[in-house]
């Protein structure tokens, strides 16, 4: 590989590094707005709701159903932002802390 190749190579990669700076962060903060309307929040609710009524109709034990449910009600939160998920840290403090 040639010099001029190595610096279009380079120049390249300035371009698609630029582009993923400019774009990523508003996709994410879509995609949080999304998943965190009142509308998401109500159709989770009801999804839960529902899933819970459908195990107690099924015969499970009030307990045992509201135990399955807590399963069921999965935060995005903890998958994206937890200790071992990843941190989607949009747009807000960077208060986490760290472990090294």
């Amino acid at each position: 590989m040639g010099d001029s190749d190595l610096v279009k190579n380079i120049d390249d990669l300035k371009e698609i590094l630029g582009i993923v700076t400019e774009k990523v962060p508003g996709l994410l903060r879509g995609l949080r707005d999304v998943l965190y309307s009142k509308d998401a929040a109500a159709n989770m609710a009801d999804a839960v709701a529902t899933f819970y009524t459908k195990l107690v109709e099924a015969g499970i034990a009030k307990e045992q159903a509201m135990d399955m449910t807590r399963g069921y009600m999965i935060n995005l939160r903890d998958i994206f932002g937890g200790k071992d998920g990843f941190n989607v840290n949009i747009g807000g403090s960077d208060d986490r802390r760290r472990d090294d």
